[in-house]
């Protein structure tokens, strides 16, 4: 029997009458209610047969369907304790389905995924985006793409370039780990209930060469999250936040052919390498 799409309003409102279910707000829940979307995120994904699919929060079985109907065996991890007995229904019948109720930035992906080069796809709880995206991208997880649906704003920060007023450190710790851009921008009236903010899919490419090697990669971290401590100030007073002195961070800026006058949002990512690796050999 075929299944109903579940990215419909009145698919949606049945399952949540059906099974007494109120969303969560504390868990960041809007319930996506737009076809077009869940295929959006399925086709930026390039989701085959062949896929092992990471989901992150599949609520009541949306997206999850989109990436079943593709054909791939998908992970998801599921917070809220009320949604994997629901998930057993609204996704009975389907094949390759496993759903984990945990804390993802708990979660032992690789034994979850067997080792096994994945995908990640995901509508992400707006307010903890940030923490698991880095935490994706940081434990080095055998990840070949990343694609997101976050705040807008969110979305051009990820993907803004040196020069920009919304450059910053989740700026060059996303570059820095994947090519990343945004797939396309998603309307509030595509979600149960309504947010109040825009949404955008974005897609990260994961690198599996880096554009940039530094020596010490923490050292690397501490550069960029000193030169962004202080937006407005210049690299030669920024970077004391490193505890070493103005005659050094001097010293530093000239071997990387740098002016000390110039602020961390116009540093490209070879720049902060450079930087980070004169530091390093001090």
């Amino acid at each position: 029997m075929e299944q109903p799409i579940i990215a419909k309003r009145e698919v949606t409102q049945y399952i949540l009458k059906r099974f007494g279910l109120h969303m969560n707000k504390r868990l960041g829940q809007n319930f996506l209610i737009d076809p077009a979307v869940v295929s959006g995120i399925v086709d930026a994904a390039e989701i085959n047969s062949d896929d092992v699919v990471l989901e992150i929060g599949p609520g009541i079985g949306t997206l999850t369907q989109g990436l079943l109907e593709a054909g791939a065996e998908v992970f998801a991890v599921e917070l809220d304790k009320r949604l994997p007995t629901i998930l057993e229904h609204t996704l009975e019948g389907y094949e390759n389905f496993h759903v984990i109720n945990a804390d993802i930035l708990k979660t032992d992906i690789r034994t979850l995924t067997g080792g096994r080069s994945f995908k990640v796809a995901a509508n992400l709880p707006y307010y903890i985006t940030t923490p698991i995206i880095m935490y994706l991208l940081e434990e080095q997880l055998p990840i070949t793409k990343l694609v997101t649906m976050v705040q807008k704003e969110v979305a051009e920060r990820m993907t803004a370039a040196p020069g920009s007023k919304i450059y910053g450190a989740l700026s060059v710790a996303v570059q820095y780990y994947s090519c990343a851009h945004i797939c396309f921008d998603v309307d509030p009236q595509s979600f149960m209930p309504k947010p109040e903010v825009e949404s955008s899919v974005i897609l990260c490419d994961v690198y599996q060469e880096r554009p940039v090697r530094p020596v010490d990669e923490k050292m690397f971290f501490r550069v960029v999250k000193a030169a962004f401590g202080q937006r407005r100030k210049t690299l030669s007073n920024s970077l004391g936040n490193l505890g070493v002195t103005k005659e050094l961070i001097r010293e530093i800026l000239l071997e990387s052919e740098i002016d000390d006058k110039r602020r961390g949002e116009t540093l490209s990512l070879q720049e902060f390498a450079a930087i980070a690796d004169n530091f390093s050999k001090r």
